[in-house]
Parts: C-alpha cells; sequence; structure tokens
C-alpha cells in the first residue's frame, strides 16, 4: 500500500517556474529604509555590527527548523536554471521548502510534510515528552520546558536535553562576538550593557538577566536578538526559535504612544472574565516603543512579516518585570498602503470603506501587543502552570486571537474614558474588519490567520459583522457586546486551561466558512504582504 503522504505527493505536481513567480509575486517587493543622519557615527558602527551579527540568525534558524535545510539551500544555489532561481527565492522568503502561504505545501522534489516538530525533538518522542510536562515541578520538567533546550535521544534510546549554547556553539560564538562589537562601537551605557549581557547569554543558555537589560535599554539603537517566538514547536510551543529585529527608536511617536501603557491596571481590572482570572498587580509599567525597522532576520523575517511584537516570553521574567511593546512603524505603514487599503476596497460595504484608517490600523496592533500582557497568565490561577502548558499547540492560536479582540476591546474602553479620540471608535471596527480579510490570507497553519477566523467567524454568529453579496460591514448595535462577550470566552478558557474546550472552539471557528472564501477568492491580484529589501542596512554595510 502506498503510505498517504507519498501518494498525496504523487496526485499534487510541484510548481513550475512561471506557478513559483506567481506564488512569490504574492508578497509585493518593498524598500525599507530608515533615516540614519540623525544618529552619530558611533551608532552607525553599531548598527553595521548588529546587522553582520543577524546575518548569522537565518542559517542558524534555518538548522532549528528543519535538519535538511542546509544542504538544500546550498543544491538551489547551484542551480543556475529559471526554475532553480525561482525556487530558491521561494525557498528564501519561506525559510524553507514549505510555501507558508499555502499551508506548509512543499514546493521542492523529495521534501517531506512539514516536521512539527522541527528539530527540537526526536520524531518519535511526543507521547514521552508529554508525560514530563505533566509531571511534578523539578529539575527535569525545567529542563524539558526550557525556551533554549533541545531533545535528542541518548545511545541506550533514553532522552537528554541539551543546551541551546551546546548544540550551536559554533554560530553563538561568532554572534557574540559581533554583538561584543557593536557594544564597543556605541556610546549609550544602557544598549552597551544589554549587549554585553546577551552576548553572554548566547554562550551561557542563563537569559533571563539580559532580559532584565533589555526592557531596561532606552537608547536610539533598538535591537531584538536571540531565540524568542515558539510558532516553530509545532508540538508544545516550548522551544524558541532564534531571531533579529534591528530598528530605530521614533522617540516622538514613541513618547505619544506611552500614556497608553499607564492605563493596563485599570483595563486588567475591568476585563470582562471572574475576577479570580484577573491579577491584581500587573508587572512595571510596559515600555512602548515605536520603531523603523533597518533588518530583520530568521523567524523575523519569512512569510508574512511582523508588525509588532511583545516580548520577553519568559514568564518569570514578565511577572516580575512586564513586557516592551515594539511596534514597526514603516512596516506597518507598508502594509497598510499596499494591502489592507486595496483590500479594504473589495471586501468591506461600500460605506464601511471610508472608516478604514492607519491610524486605526496603528493603534489597534498596539493594543494587541499590550494586551498579550493582560488577563490569565496561570491555568488555574495559583497553580504556577502555565497557559502554554495547558493548552499545548492551542495555546498561540487562542493567545493571538485573545490579544486581538481583547485589544478592540481595550480600544473601546480607552475611547470610553477619553483616554483615546472619540473619533476612532467611529474607524477602528471597520478598520479591523478589513484587516481580518488580511490576516486571514496568512493560511490557517499560522496561529495570527487560525486565530482570525475564530474571531471572524464568532463575530459574524452574534451578528455583529454582517455579509451580503460577499461584502461585509459592522453593525454598531451589536459590536460592542459580542468583542465583550468574545474576550471573556477566550480569556476564560485560558484560565481554565480547558484543553477540549479549546480544542472545540477551534474545531468550530478556527475555519474558513463560504461566506468569508468568497470574499477571499476575490483577492486573488492584490498582495498578502510584503517581502522586504533592507536597502537602509545594505548601504550601511558598503560603507
Amino acid at each position: 500500500m502506498i503510505p498517504a503522504l507519498l501518494a498525496l505527493s504523487l496526485a499534487a505536481p510541484l510548481p513550475d517556474a512561471a506557478a513559483l513567480r506567481a506564488q512569490a509575486a504574492r508578497l509585493s517587493p518593498t524598500d525599507i529604509t530608515v533615516d540614519l543622519n540623525p544618529l552619530p557615527a558611533s551608532e552607525h558602527a553599531a548598527l553595521a555590527a548588529l546587522v553582520r551579527a543577524s546575518l548569522w540568525i537565518d542559517g542558524l534558524f534555518l538548522q532549528q527548523d528543519w535538519g535538511g535545510n542546509a544542504s538544500l539551500l546550498l543544491k538551489l544555489s547551484q542551480d543556475k536554471s529559471p526554475l532553480g532561481k525561482a525556487r530558491l527565492h521561494l525557498f528564501l522568503i519561506n525559510k524553507g521548502p514549505w510555501n507558508r502561504l499555502e499551508n506548509d505545501a512543499p514546493f521542492l522534489p523529495g521534501v517531506p510534510a512539514k516536521p512539527a516538530e522541527a528539530t527540537f525533538y526526536p520524531a518519535d518522542s511526543k507521547d514521552e515528552i508529554q508525560k514530563l510536562i505533566q509531571a511534578a515541578p523539578g529539575e527535569l520538567k525545567d529542563r524539558v520546558t526550557s525556551f533554549y533546550t533541545l531533545a535528542r535521544r541518548d545511545p541506550k534510546g533514553g532522552l537528554v536535553w541539551i543546551p541551546y549554547s551546546e548544540a550551536y556553539a559554533p554560530t553563538l560564538a561568532l554572534m557574540a562576538a559581533d554583538l561584543r562589537e557593536a557594544a564597543k562601537a556605541t556610546t549609550n551605557e544602557s544598549l552597551r550593557t544589554f549587549l554585553e549581557a546577551r552576548a553572554q547569554a548566547l554562550l551561557t543558555n542563563d537569559y533571563r538577566p539580559s532580559e532584565v537589560d533589555w526592557l531596561n535599554l532606552d537608547a536610539q539603537i533598538e535591537p531584538t536578538f536571540g531565540p524568542y517566538e515558539v510558532y516553530e514547536d509545532g508540538w508544545f510551543n516550548l522551544k524558541a526559535a532564534f531571531e533579529s529585529f534591528i530598528t530605530v527608536v521614533d522617540a516622538a511617536e514613541s513618547l505619544k504612544q506611552a500614556r497608553i501603557g499607564g492605563e493596563l491596571q485599570r483595563l486588567e481590572n475591568d476585563l470582562p472574565i471572574d475576577k479570580a482570572y484577573r491579577n491584581p498587580a500587573l508587572g512595571a509599567t510596559a515600555p512602548i516603543k515605536v520603531v523603523n525597522e533597518l533588518f530583520a532576520a530568521g523567524d523575523a523575517n519569512h512569510g508574512v512579516q511582523t508588525a509588532a511584537y511583545d516580548l520577553p516570553n519568559d514568564e518569570v521574567v514578565t511577572r516580575e518585570k512586564g513586557t516592551k511593546r515594539v511596534l514597526l512603524k514603516n512596516v506597518q505603514e507598508a502594509k497598510f498602503k499596499k494591502v489592507l487599503l486595496p483590500i479594504a476596497q473589495i471586501v468591506l460595504a461600500p460605506k464601511a470603506r471610508a472608516h478604514v484608517t492607519f491610524d486605526a490600523f496603528f493603534t489597534h496592533i498596539l493594543m494587541h501587543e499590550l494586551m498579550h500582557g493582560l488577563g490569565p497568565h496561570e491555568s488555574p490561577p495559583g497553580s504556577k502552570r502555565t497557559v502554554r502548558e495547558a493548552l499545548g499547540a492551542d495555546y498561540g492560536i487562542l493567545e493571538e486571537a485573545k490579544a486581538d479582540i481583547s485589544g478592540l476591546w481595550a480600544l473601546q474602553q480607552l475611547v470610553d474614558r477619553g483616554v483615546l479620540p472619540k473619533a476612532l471608535e467611529g474607524t477602528m471596527y471597520q478598520t479591523f474588519l478589513a484587516s481580518a480579510f488580511r490576516t486571514l490570507r496568512f493560511g490557517l497553519n499560522e496561529a495570527h490567520g487560525k486565530g482570525q477566523a475564530l474571531q471572524l467567524n464568532y463575530l459574524l454568529d452574534k451578528g455583529a459583522f454582517t455579509v451580503s453579496a460577499c461584502r461585509f460591514d459592522v453593525d454598531m448595535a451589536k459590536i460592542k457586546d459580542a468583542v465583550r462577550d468574545l474576550t471573556h470566552d477566550i480569556m476564560t478558557v485560558q484560565a481554565e486551561g480547558d484543553k477540549a474546550k479549546a480544542d472545540a472552539m477551534l474545531a468550530k471557528l478556527g475555519v474558513i466558512r463560504p461566506e468569508a472564501k468568497c470574499a477571499l477568492d476575490k483577492l486573488g491580484k492584490i498582495p498578502i504582504d510584503i517581502e522586504p529589501r533592507f536597502v537602509t542596512a545594505e548601504k550601511l554595510l558598503a560603507e
């Protein structure tokens, strides 16, 4: 009997050069530029060293994602035919041989299905590791659940846990050297402190001190560098992939947005969930940095580009110090102009289109990141079991949906209190609705896409969104209550750690229904996202 995977491979012919170029064209090539003229020569040198350090990260991410990536990349780079060049281009876009915008469908010959375990665990170890995760706290469980360890088989077939600092030692040593070069170049003390601490963390596997230094960073340069997001771990959302964002702070815009950070405790106190699930004392006030991206690498640069992020993910650090929210303004502006506005013209009812604004788009992304830090962090509260541990692979999807919908709820609270202008109420719901279709196009294999499907279907079921002839609108009489109710439902599942309920919610709502597919089918000529060209970074390295 032919295995199902092989049968599927035989039934689906691989794309030719023209088809590959068409797939790549779904991401609009976009020059990413930053004005570096206000920065002194010392910071130019520091930025150049940080970009050089980041160049190592792409290779490291490929190594983490699949063991066959390195040899495959070498083979592709040697094929100068039109087909070979098209394959290489799409490989570099996706950081691997699976199209992230096509539910991870392979586009190269001889490639298996994308392994959910990546290279973090042996392929036959899922049940063993699940038992270890559910075991009582202790040193072994700490190693198992660490963001920064790999599982491997010992000669007798048992599991051993290897720290990243050992598994990736040669590459990490090169990265650390570049970070230290950047530290020597900068004249900013807080930046130097962070870079030296992060270089040390790469070599020791102890990231917490440098996470605190990153939260305390006060400089014109804002680098995010190291293992952070866990989405590539399709089994447990535990193991962190390496990424890098090298950015320059927009000081005026950061100051403008910072006032919202002071509202977080009040928002937490008013969350529409049981009082026992709220945190009466959040960590330190969350820093909010608005930045312009100079360079991104690894997990930060594949497929759909990151518009903002909320880090660190280490719950020990976030409980004590909070998190930092970073908004990539130049990236968001590119997404809004090239993707969101054209989508709105097709999927929204005529009267709703005029209410789509960049301010609403930008401010909701900020609230999305802020809301990652609010709501349940233990399942159940006081148990010391994280929501991540309780919900497993569902965690990332529900967490993104939570941040999205509770961010919309929070914007309404801030408008009602006069913290944000009343005019925002007339644009934020329509902009959110248009952006839902932008996110759905990322695919249901991606946490943001599946989480957005959940939200859209819920709000349609509640009558808060309406649809006629494939065009969508907002029912302003119902939207506020529906947003509140969905915020309640998702956060309650998180607080209770009810995996069965999470599975059921995603099975029912985390799908593309006919009314959404009708609209999505009309968006074929609109790019799904941008493909960045880091032209300022290239000029900087050439100096």
